[in-house]
């Protein structure tokens, strides 16, 4: 098929596996948490701290990118990072201590932020003003590879031992990609913004500032949100635990059909048009909540509505401020900060918040998050006016 024989199209399916990789082992952890504590002798709640070191692995990946990807060949960083994603993978598994697990889950974290970085990076190097279908492509498989991931342990449940073949399985496939991509010869690059840099060209930080704490606040309502609405629904006897889990899984449906909506979307509309009608759908339902008595049926509206209308602004907001600003790799490394200080912070928050007040602040504190997104999504609409430049730079090959 010619659609994939040239090198854009070649690339942009690899950059596909690496975020179906992502989202299929970050899914997995979840359901083989009870496992994971089994097999490591630890209680499952203190297991839990997989996830923070998860989150601080990932912030060490994201500032590693930022600092390499304009300085070394994409596709190789790339593929050796994929390939010693798929080695920690491989792991999970047959680790017998906590402690020893934690340090691989730093190590998988750093990976996987570093590859968040490179591929969202890249993608945009190489469609240019023309990425954004691309990018809620790329974050809809991501999306799709988290929910395929409960699906594939579910396969292998029942058999003794059976949550290894799911790691298993999942790093043969991650090593694949790894492969695939580390032998493509060519590279995209973003030589314009690379010599503008070191000719002293001004990059507008204002932009990169708003860009970063529009992916922090928008990456803290979501994962609050999909990670508090279980609690939720429980303590205001909204469902009972079965229930309740379904609950979680229709915002990630929602999300996840979201995300392939916005993809034919973002063909005709520009990434600020999306973003501001997304915005308005979650803060309508959100809005609506604090004048709604709480019930089963409306724990389900919001769930699915704030699910379907979350999907495209993490990947329209980072279209957009590629089009804003110059995005090297330290820049486009800068702004993913925002998401994972975001991932790591607001959730915790939340949490606390919960503890002292009752469930009930759960959805005020997202309304909140999602305002700051709001604000932050007007201050780059008002700064980029003023920006040096766009990003029309060409995607050339080493």
């Amino acid at each position: 098929m010619s659609f994939i024989r040239t090198d854009a199209m070649r690339w942009t399916m690899l950059y596909y596996w690496l975020f179906i990789c992502l989202g299929l082992s970050i899914g997995l952890v979840g359901p083989t948490l009870p496992s994971l504590a089994n097999q490591t002798q630890t209680l499952v709640g203190d297991l839990g701290a997989v996830f923070t070191a998860s989150a601080i692995g990932a912030l060490l990946g994201t500032l590693l990118g930022g600092r390499l990807f304009d300085r070394v060949r994409g596709h190789r960083a790339l593929g050796i990072a994929q390939l010693a994603s798929a080695a920690l993978i491989a792991l999970y598994p047959v680790i017998p201590s906590a402690w020893i697990l934690l340090v691989i889950v730093v190590g998988k974290g750093l990976t996987d932020g570093f590859i968040n970085t490179g591929a969202n990076t890249l993608l945009v190097w190489t469609h240019k003003e023309k990425s954004s279908p691309y990018m809620n492509a790329l974050h809809f498989f991501f999306g799709l590879g988290a929910f395929l991931a409960p699906i594939l342990v579910a396969q292998v449940i029942d058999i003794p031992g059976g949550y290894r073949y799911a790691f298993w399985v999942l790093a043969a496939f991650s090593g694949l990609a790894g492969l695939a991509i580390l032998v493509q010869k060519k590279n995209p690059r973003h030589e314009q913004a690379a010599a503008a840099e070191e000719k002293g060209a001004r990059i507008n930080y204002g932009v990169v500032i708003a860009a970063m704490l529009f992916l922090f606040f928008y990456v803290g309502a979501e994962i609050a949100f999909s990670g508090w609405i279980y609690t939720y629904a429980l303590t205001l006897n909204l469902a009972d635990e079965m229930t309740a889990a379904y609950l979680t899984s229709a915002f990630w449906l929602t999300f996840t059909l979201g995300r392939l909506t916005s993809i034919p979307l973002a063909m005709r509309f520009k990434p600020q048009q999306l973003i501001a009608a997304a915005l308005a759908g979650c803060l309508a339902v959100l809005g609506a909540a604090f004048v709604i008595q709480p019930s089963s049926a409306f724990a389900w509206i919001l769930a699915m509505v704030l699910g379907f209308c979350m999907a495209p602004v993490w990947p329209s907001g980072f279209t957009l401020a590629g089009q804003s600003v110059r995005l090297t790799s330290r820049v486009s490394g800068f702004i993913l900060l925002g998401d994972s200080l975001g991932f790591m912070v607001l959730p915790w928050v939340v949490g606390q918040v919960l503890q002292g007040v009752g469930p009930q602040a759960m959805t005020t504190l997202v309304f909140l998050s999602l305002v700051g997104n709001l604000a932050a999504f007007a201050a780059i609409m008002r700064l980029r006016r003023s920006s040096p430049t766009t990003a029309t730079v060409d995607a050339v090959v080493d």
